[in-house]
C-alpha cells in the first residue's frame, strides 16, 4: 500500500434528528478486519477521519497485528446534551461495518465505558465484536477482553492507562537510544484524559519531572514538578482538572501558551495538528512523543527533525493500547495487568529502537522509518492472510 492510495471505504452519515454529521473510513483490510477508534468532537471532518484511518493501518503494521486501519468520527461536542443520542444513532447506522470487519474502541471525546454501553444498547455486542467473531473461540476471547476491561490499576482502568504507559515507555526507549537519563528530563503533556493522564503518570514513575499538563481550560505548571497523582484524582471524566486541587507552587497559563513551558519532552495527547510549522519554533525539547493521533503536521515534523528534535510518531508511541486489545483478544496476553505492562514495555522498546536505528542508518525521519517497517509488516500479513475475510480463524501473531 502506498502513502497516496485510496481508502477501501468512506461513509458520510447525517443524523436524522439533529442533522449532525458522522464519518467512517476503512483504510485497509487484512483478513477481512480493520481496527480503529470512534471519536466525538465538534468540527471533526472526513479528511481528519481519513488521515486517522491511514494512521491506524500504520499502527497495526508497526506492532505486527493482523488487521488494517479504520476510524470513525462524530461531529458534536461531547458536552452537548444531544451528544449521547447522536452517538447512539451513529452506532446503529454503522452496525453493518462494526459487525462485518470494523473493530473499534474509545477515542477523543468518548470513553470506553460509554461506547461499550451504547454498543450493548444497539445490540452490536462488544466494540471489538468483529475480531471476536473471527477469533476461533469468541466466548473465550470475549471473556479475556471483558476481564481485561474490568481490571483497575490504582483507580484507572487498565484499558485507559496501558496506552499512556506505552507512551512513557516510548519516551524511555528514545532516551536510552540517545543515551539521555530520563530521570533528568522534564516533560509537558497536552491533554489530561485517559492517554495524557496516564502518560504523565508513567513518565513521573520513570523519574521524569512533569512540569506542565494541559486541559481544555488551560495549562497547569510547576518548574519543580507537579503532583501528577493529585491532579489525576481531581479530574473529571473528560480529563478536566479541578483547579481547587492545585498546590501553592502550581501556576496557570492559557492553553494556547503550553509550548512556552520549558521542557525536554513534549507530549501532545489531545487534538490533531496541535503542533504546526508556525508554533513549532517555540519547542526547545529534545523529543516530541506523539500520544494523540496526528498531533504534529508534516511541515512541523520536518522542521523539528532538521533542528535535531526526535519525534516519535503517533502510531508507534500511542500504539500500546491498540496492541493490548489485539494481544488480549488473540490470547497472547491473559487478563493480567502485570503481564500486560511487561509485554507492552518489551515490544515498545524494541519497536522504538528498531525505528531509530533505521532512521539513523538511512538518514530519514523516524516517521519515514516507521512507515517503512509498518508497511513491510502489514504487506507480509496481507500476503499470508489475504485482504478479505476467510474461514481461517485469527491466530496469535507474536511481536
Amino acid at each position: 500500500m502506498s502513502s497516496d492510495s485510496e481508502p477501501r471505504l468512506r461513509v458520510i452519515w447525517t443524523d436524522p434528528v439533529t442533522g449532525r454529521k458522522g464519518y467512517a473510513v476503512i483504510d485497509r483490510m487484512v483478513n477481512g478486519l480493520a481496527g480503529g477508534g470512534t471519536r466525538m468532537r465538534s468540527g471533526v471532518t472526513m479528511e481528519e477521519v481519513e488521515r486517522l484511518a491511514r494512521t491506524m493501518s500504520y499502527k497495526n503494521g508497526a506492532f505486527n497485528l493482523p488487521g488494517g486501519g479504520a476510524k470513525g468520527g462524530v461531529d458534536i461536542d461531547p458536552h452537548d446534551p444531544e451528544a449521547r443520542g447522536v452517538l447512539s444513532r451513529y452506532v446503529r447506522a454503522m452496525r453493518p461495518l462494526y459487525r462485518n470487519g470494523w473493530g473499534t474502541a474509545e477515542d477523543l471525546g468518548i470513553s470506553q465505558e460509554l461506547l461499550s454501553e451504547v454498543f450493548a444498547e444497539q445490540g452490536v455486542g462488544m466494540t471489538v465484536q468483529a475480531m471476536l467473531d473471527r477469533s476461533g473461540d469468541p466466548m473465550a476471547a470475549g471473556r479475556r477482553v471483558s476481564q481485561g476491561l474490568a481490571i483497575n490499576v490504582e483507580g484507572i482502568g487498565l484499558a485507559d492507562c496501558i496506552g499512556g504507559y506505552g507512551v512513557a515507555e516510548a519516551a524511555a526507549a528514545a532516551a536510552d537510544y540517545k543515551r539521555w537519563d530520563i530521570s533528568k528530563l522534564r516533560a509537558v503533556v497536552q491533554g489530561f484524559g485517559s492517554m495524557g493522564g496516564s502518560s504523565a503518570r508513567y513518565l513521573a514513575r520513570l523519574g521524569a519531572r512533569v512540569v506542565g499538563v494541559v486541559d481544555v481550560n488551560g495549562a497547569v505548571t510547576n518548574p519543580d514538578g507537579l503532583d501528577v497523582e493529585r491532579l489525576l484524582k481531581s479530574r473529571n471524566t473528560l480529563g478536566e482538572i479541578d483547579r481547587s486541587a492545585l498546590r501553592p507552587g502550581d501556576g496557570e497559563l492559557p492553553k494556547e501558551r503550553w509550548l512556552e513551558i520549558d521542557a525536554d519532552i513534549v507530549v501532545p495527547a489531545a487534538v490533531a495538528d496541535a503542533i504546526t510549522a508556525e508554533n513549532s519554533a517555540a519547542i526547545k525539547a529534545r523529543m516530541v512523543v506523539e500520544a494523540a493521533n496526528i498531533p504534529t503536521t508534516d511541515d512541523a515534523q520536518r522542521l523539528l527533525h532538521e533542528r535535531g528534535t526526535v519525534v516519535i510518531p503517533d502510531y508507534v508511541a500511542n500504539g500500546g493500547a491498540n496492541a493490548w486489545w489485539w494481544w488480549t483478544l488473540l490470547g497472547v496476553l491473559e487478563a493480567d495487568a502485570e503481564q500486560s505492562f511487561a509485554h507492552v514495555s518489551r515490544v515498545m522498546r524494541e519497536t522504538v529502537r528498531h525505528m531509530l536505528e533505521l532512521a539513523d542508518a538511512r538518514h530519514m525521519t523516524p516517521r519515514a522509518a516507521a512507515n517503512e517497517l509498518s508497511m513491510e509488516n502489514l504487506d507480509r500479513l496481507a500476503a499470508r492472510l489475504g485482504e478479505d475475510a476467510s474461514e481461517t480463524p485469527l491466530e496469535p501473531v507474536r511481536a
